[in-house]
């Protein structure tokens, strides 16, 4: 979320807030009595997600570099999230090309990348998003309009997707040239200079799908993806223990606010709109029943966690790199996604 995501973000929350009744004073009065030592515990774990992305990076940039460094990868991946936090969308192709700089592969290979870390990560997200719904559905739990809608169409969303991803990821995976002649063949229409991006690109995403066909490369992506969701829940576990007596969440209350909050930070939910914190908040009273303050206090701190703490290390990286922000913000990536 760049400076203007922020923007829309406090104005949706503040319109949230003020419809709703807002006590100003308890919080400020919850946000004085955290506990900051699990709040550095969060942040800590926040920087192992970073590692354990490169970890991930690593395995499936193998079939255009065997043994990329490992450093290069991480620090990277700090400056690119930091990119997100402060230039917004166009901070994603950050990552993607320092990699490519700095371990001299092409950008489209590394654009390949981004795309199977996401859909990986979809993967994760709609198995804790289908873990929480079956979890909710058993439960006693009076929703509002929002959330109810989202148990609505929650269901068949997440077995079509999950469907889609799977075969897209094993057609791939067994079938790379025939996919890959059958995609160029409808692009053909294309104008010449999109459609030799279009094969850059889908040429590098057939050869990071090659980084998977072999039993142990795929058990090191998904392990390591797991791992990557292991640290965000795990942060938000820490969040929820820094605001001590207020909040009183297990491991199966985070699993099940996690699962929400990734599916509703991708699927605008009628009547609400985007942005985490909204989302956050949403889940939080109308699911949890916790207090309107304290579930604001959540949000902002959680999203503070996630996003803002990444910050100063990326910079200082960025720094010690030689790299400029206005440089950062000008960049074109050789193909778009």
């Amino acid at each position: 979320m760049g400076v203007a995501g922020l923007a829309v973000g406090i104005w949706l929350v503040r319109r949230f807030l003020e419809s709703r009744g807002f006590d100003w004073r308890a919080f400020r009065a919850t946000l004085l009595a955290l506990r900051w030592w699990w709040l550095a515990a969060a942040s800590g774990s926040v920087m192992a997600g970073y590692y354990g992305r490169a970890l991930r990076w690593r395995v499936l940039m193998r079939p255009v570099k065997p043994d990329p460094s490992l450093w290069n990868l991480f620090s990277a991946t700090v400056i690119g999230f930091s990119a997100i936090t402060v230039l917004g969308r166009p901070g994603e192709f950050v990552r993607p090309y320092l990699i490519a700089s700095k371990e001299k592969v092409s950008t489209s290979s590394q654009m390949a990348a981004l795309v199977l870390e996401r859909i990986y990560d979809v993967l994760i997200v709609l198995a804790i998003f289908g873990f929480a719904l079956g979890r909710v559905r058993r439960s006693d739990a009076a929703l509002g309009p929002a959330l109810s809608w989202v148990f609505a169409t929650g269901g068949w969303l997440v077995g079509a997707l999950s469907v889609v991803v799977l075969g897209l990821l094993a057609a791939f995976r067994h079938f790379s040239a025939g996919m890959r002649r059958r995609l160029l063949g409808a692009l053909s229409a294309l104008p010449e200079r999109h459609f030799k991006k279009a094969d850059r690109l889908i040429t590098a995403f057939v050869e990071g799908v090659a980084s998977t066909k072999s039993q142990k490369a795929m058990l090191l992506v998904v392990w390591y993806t797991v791992l990557e969701w292991a640290t965000i829940a795990l942060t938000v576990y820490f969040v929820m223990r820094a605001f001590g007596d207020a909040l009183h969440f297990g491991w199966l209350d985070v699993l099940i606010f996690l699962g929400f909050l990734a599916f509703g930070a991708v699927v605008q939910i009628p009547g609400v709109g985007g942005g985490t914190q909204v989302v956050s908040v949403l889940v939080l009273t109308e699911l949890f029943r916790v207090p309107l303050e304290i579930s604001t206090s959540v949000a902002l701190v959680l999203w503070f966690i996630s996003f803002v703490v990444v910050v100063p290390p990326g910079v200082a990286l960025a720094l010690h790199d030689g790299i400029r922000w206005r440089t950062l913000k000008q960049l074109e990536p050789e193909v778009d996604v």
